[in-house]
């Protein structure tokens, strides 16, 4: 388990390494600088403005100090629009993209999961196609285009719900609903899967011999081992919900991570970008050291084929 651990740890931290290195020269390989959109602003003025940020040395020199606060003060550097450090301002924002996130997994864990169980217990049936027609919905139509139907119909239409911010449990709704609407798709066809599989087993079918009423054998017998894709598809599935929530805090305005990423991109404000990116490679990077961690625990042959 100790090398188990040991291995992830350090291909974690190339990864890291290799995000950092990526974002950092491709940022400043792209055309303009974060100040050149401020005509106004003076040239001497501007120079001094670049030296302070050590805009002004050679990239390689650029890219050493960088890493060197990266690597030995874990310092993501500070902005050069905001009066904050990259630090401060994921520790104020990434929390409303954890709860949109969790809100979204909670969404479509339990109605993924009551959408498959509803589809395998009547298998080809209408409740199977039409809980499978809601499934194929969710995972074909990208936040982009859902988001704003959710919002003309529920919040302009029937006036229900708020259209923006993330003020309140309402304000949470759309925007969770939105974000996990492709996951919900997800899981329902791995419910469904995983249930018809397990229902086909011996111990299901004598379950049925001794008269236990339908609904028993479902929801006592089969659905633990059927939901088992499910279970391995959630620590991925949580990862992506908290850290893909770019283009629904656009268009919900929610004052997540993602909301001051995509705005930190039009100011190119490198910091802040490269920042927010090695930020996330850390938190994948972890997600998935954890997800090992408990295969290792639990079965013994993960543990030792690694």
């Amino acid at each position: 388990m100790l090398r188990l651990v040991f291995s992830r740890i350090v291909s974690g931290l190339l990864v890291v390494i290799a995000v950092a290195t990526f974002s950092f020269f491709m940022l400043r390989a792209a055309p303009g600088g974060p100040f050149d959109d401020d005509r106004n602003l003076p040239p001497a003025i501007k120079h001094n403005i670049e030296k302070h940020y050590d805009l002004d040395q050679p990239v390689l020199v650029q890219y050493g100090i960088y890493m060197k606060g990266l690597l030995l003060e874990l310092d993501l550097g500070h902005s050069l629009k905001r009066p904050q450090s990259v630090r401060e301002i994921i520790a104020e924002h990434f929390p409303d993209s954890v709860i949109l996130g969790l809100l979204a997994l909670a969404f479509a864990t339990c109605f993924g999961i009551f959408f498959g169980v509803v589809a395998a217990a009547r298998q080809n049936s209408w409740l199977d196609h039409g809980a499978m027609s809601v499934a194929l919905f969710g995972i074909s139509v990208p936040a982009f285009v859902l988001g704003p139907i959710l919002i003309m119909f529920f919040s302009l239409e029937l006036g229900w719900l708020p259209p923006a911010r993330f003020e309140g449990f309402r304000s949470m709704i759309l925007p969770a609903l939105t974000l996990g609407l492709i996951y919900m798709g997800v899981v329902a066809r791995l419910s469904r899967t995983g249930l018809l599989e397990t229902m086909r087993q011996d111990y299901i079918r004598t379950a049925r011999a001794k008269g236990l009423p339908e609904r028993v054998v479902v929801w006592k017998h089969a659905v633990r081992l059927g939901l088992i894709p499910v279970l391995t598809y959630l620590g991925p599935a949580a990862a992506a919900l908290i850290t893909g929530s770019f283009v629904v805090e656009q268009i919900f305005q929610i004052p997540g991570l993602g909301f001051y990423f995509v705005a930190s991109i039009s100011d190119r404000d490198y910091p802040v970008l490269t920042g927010v990116l090695v930020f996330y490679s850390v938190f994948l990077v972890l997600l998935n050291l954890a997800v090992d961690i408990a295969y290792g625990v639990v079965d013994p042959r993960i543990r030792d084929r690694r």
